[in-house]
């Protein structure tokens, strides 16, 4: 598998640099210089197969001969060892979810692959592997659980101060060993700048061994295409074919993922960017202008994003023409008023409880009015943490998971600072 850079068709790296370089020196962001098409029979076929299997052939189709298949197929069932089920709500709607790892988000297929991948190509006796990555809410706890106790690692992340519910602060600051954390006196857009002048630094990159854990990682983006083709088989056998998957989205990175699969050859009627007031792609597939705008905080957090990075990917794939991404892409937003007004019509019509980021994925599956399409909307987090967002009569309703009340028992730790590089580099240095 060779890659290249978003920002030089020219270049031309392996997978393993990829994953551990993560960001080229030229600021884009790596894409696989081809993209394989899976064995139509095997889409054919693909209702007979479990996740871990559909999970395999996707992989060893995108990788080829980068991992042996032994080994890749022990990698792959190790990752994704939970559940992704696609719940039926109606004749037409389902929910996908994606909330059934270890850090209760769908960042556990991207984070575990991803950790057990770099694990793979990690030899002794090489230089201490520095993950660096900015989370909104739920990337930071999937990385965390993902490398925790991985040798020769040591995982930074950055969160903005405030802006995180409990649960998701906790899931950052309670683990001790290889992960450090920083509260970061700013904004998610603030954390993910910080991250990405850390790998420009020359300083930085000459003494410490950088890579990146967020979405704009390539072996991040690889494993998310797994549960759109394990949805897609779990809907072929209950005879649904025309199908709509509804994303929540925020750096697009999840999206972006779907829209490879699709490239890949799955067979999706219609994907749906759903964002909060964070709206710079949907102002830009209406208007034609990328214009991004700091970030505003909301019921959503995972998604305040106002320079989502994976948009560039998703354009890439796309040959840049905008045209086309609109045809396949329709995009909505949604107030937090009307995020909390779909919480509660999920709960009153289906007895479903669902997080923020649910509620604004089901709300565009209303707001696309085409009929006789199964809609799919994404489930990406387990709705116990963001507590402070549900009325008392669906609070109830949570079941809190065993390792969230093991969390409360745990220490935190972490450090604190503002926005400004040069101090996030001093503390990278031990100044």
């Amino acid at each position: 598998m060779k890659l290249y850079s978003t920002n030089n068709k020219d270049l031309r790296v392996s997978f393993q640099e990829a994953v551990f370089n993560s960001m080229p020196q030229d600021k884009g962001l790596y894409m696989p210089l081809e993209i394989p098409q899976l064995d139509q029979e095997f889409i054919k076929n693909i209702e007979k197969y479990s996740l871990t299997e559909i999970a395999y052939q996707i992989a060893s189709t995108l990788l080829k001969d980068e991992i042996p298949a032994a080994d890749l197929k022990a990698l792959v069932e190790d990752a994704a060892n939970f559940d992704a089920p696609v719940v039926k709500l109606n004749d037409d709607t389902f929910v996908l979810e994606l909330f059934h790892g270890p850090s209760l988000a769908f960042k556990d297929f991207g984070a575990r692959f991803m950790s057990r991948v770099m694990a793979y190509f990690l030899k002794d006796g090489e230089q201490l592997l520095d993950v660096l990555v900015a989370t909104s809410g739920d990337t930071g706890g999937a990385v965390a659980l993902g490398f925790l106790g991985v040798p020769n690692t040591r995982v930074t992340i950055l969160f903005p101060k405030g802006k995180v519910s409990e649960v998701q602060r906790l899931q950052l600051t309670t683990n001790g060993q290889n992960i450090r954390a920083i509260a970061v006196d700013g904004t998610f857009d603030d954390c993910q700048a910080l991250v990405k002048q850390a790998f420009a630094d020359e300083e930085l990159n000459a003494k410490f061994r950088l890579t990146s854990a967020n979405s704009i990682n390539i072996a991040r983006l690889i494993p998310q295409t797994f549960y759109y083709f394990n949805a897609y088989a779990q809907l072929k056998r209950k005879g649904y074919k025309d199908i709509v998957f509804s994303v929540p989205s925020g750096n697009f990175g999840n999206i972006g993922a779907g829209l490879l699969a699709y490239k890949m050859g799955l067979p999706v009627h219609q994907f749906i960017a759903a964002t909060n007031a964070n709206d710079t792609v949907p102002r830009f597939l209406e208007s034609g202008i990328y214009e991004t705008k700091p970030s505003v905080q909301t019921y959503a957090n995972a998604m305040d994003v106002g320079a989502p990075s994976n948009w560039v990917r998703i354009m890439n794939l796309f040959e840049e023409d905008r045209a086309t991404v609109q045809k396949l892409v329709k995009a909505y937003r949604f107030t937090d008023e009307e995020t909390l007004a779909g919480i509660k019509e999920i709960f009153e019509k289906f007895d479903y409880v669902a997080c923020p980021h649910t509620a604004i994925a089901y709300l565009a599956t209303k707001a696309f009015a085409e009929k006789d399409v199964a809609k799919v909307f994404l489930s990406t987090a387990h709705a116990c943490k963001f507590p402070e967002v549900f009325p008392v009569d669906i609070l109830a309703k949570i079941e809190m998971p065993a390792q969230v009340e093991a969390l409360r028992n745990n220490p935190e730790i972490y450090d604190e600072l503002g926005n400004d590089f040069e101090d996030f580099k001093g503390y990278l240095l031990g100044r």
